[in-house]
């Protein structure tokens, strides 16, 4: 195993299948080991590039693995994909994939010719405090979807009994109001679990309270307070961006973390001719979801009180709709963010700069 170059990792929950391969592209090995080997085997390994696919358990993984010595690349798994081998029929007959399962060692396989490629596309390691951010990010999220889903199953049943409550959270005391109207028409069974409702809306409430606070005190920092100078940026997507994107360095130009995000048409080019179709939406959902709300925040505010005079959204709202005005502010957005982190600039109006 000294002439080991690349290590290809089939990631699993017990059983790991590994794919050594040399400088040449030869085989060196193909191995099974449990989770508790792993680590223990590749620290008697000689230093290699240990590529496994990004996925949920990928980053604790690369962490340790990289602590070895290794340098450690993540793939996103549909760049595996196609390197992904099918058996032979002679492969099928031989004894020796009772010892290796055929899925598992292609998989392994794959993704150590993946890692080979000159021109492939890495994942960066995440560290446990972005991982942590995430995490806080995400079951706020979670916690106000199951406020949203409670609410509006409540609406759903009381409008079943004649009771009519608009749209929206800013209406819950209206349906407190309901519940709680004992001279109404509705059934005593109805206000009994219509309070079930309403007291799991009040702990979600409180939760979703208390994320908030910790959301605000993780967003006091040099880097997320110059990213929201800009309009439509709050504490939220800022740290949603300092959370679930790669270093800005790592993109080239602000044109491919937009990319990045799936905020850029889809391509259907060819010939020299360019023809660009709808939004790709290949990318950071989290964060493109994020950006067009705050964009969609900016283009309300700019229809009600009127955009800067000669602005490119006055131009914008006066020729297009509104959602595809904040589309297409979002990747303006994505844009400037890229900007202001890589040149440590707080965010400036055009319209202020060009005066």
């Amino acid at each position: 195993m000294e002439n080991v170059t690349i290590i290809g990792i089939d990631l699993a929950k017990r059983i790991f299948q590994l794919h050594g391969a040399r400088a040449d592209g030869s085989v060196a090995f193909k191995r099974r080991v449990s989770r508790s080997q792993l680590l223990p085997l590749l620290a008697k390994q000689p230093r290699a590039i240990v590529a496994m696919e990004a996925c949920a358990t990928a980053y604790d993984w690369g962490r340790k693995i990289a602590e070895l010595g290794h340098d450690v690349r993540l793939i996103p798994p549909a760049y595996v994909k196609p390197f992904v081998k099918r058996q032979s029929e002679a492969d099928r007959k031989t004894i020796r994939w009772i010892v290796f399962p055929p899925n598992d060692a292609a998989d392994a396989e794959a993704i150590a010719e993946a890692a080979s490629r000159p021109t492939m596309r890495f994942v960066a390691l995440k560290t446990q405090e972005q991982q942590a951010r995430a995490m806080l990010l995400r079951t706020r999220d979670l916690l106000v979807r199951q406020r949203t889903q409670l609410i509006n199953a409540l609406r759903g049943h009381l409008a079943e009994h004649g009771a009519i409550v608009p749209k929206g959270r800013v209406h819950l005391k209206r349906l407190i109001e309901v519940i709680g109207d004992e001279a109404s028409e509705l059934p005593a069974m109805v206000r009994e679990i219509g309070a079930v409702y309403l007291d799991q809306i009040t702990i979600l409430q409180g939760k979703i309270a208390e994320l908030d606070v910790k959301l605000r005190t993780a967003a006091r920092n040099e880097t997320t307070a110059r990213m929201q100078t800009m309009p439509g940026v709050g504490p939220v997507t800022a740290l949603a961006v300092e959370a679930f994107a790669p270093p800005m360095e790592s993109f080239r130009r602000g044109r491919d973390f937009a990319a990045w995000l799936g905020l850029v048409p889809k391509q259907h080019s060819t010939g020299g001719k360019q023809r660009l179709g709808k939004t790709s939406k290949m990318g950071q959902r989290d964060i493109r979801r994020l950006l067009i709300v705050g964009a969609m925040s900016v283009v309300r505010a700019s229809s009600r009180k009127g955009a800067p005079d000669g602005s490119w959204l006055q131009k914008m709202l006066g020729k297009k709709p509104r959602l595809v005005v904040a589309i297409a502010l979002a990747n303006r957005m994505a844009r400037q963010l890229w900007a202001m982190l890589v040149k440590d600039e707080n965010f400036r109006d055009p319209a202020i700069r060009a005066a």
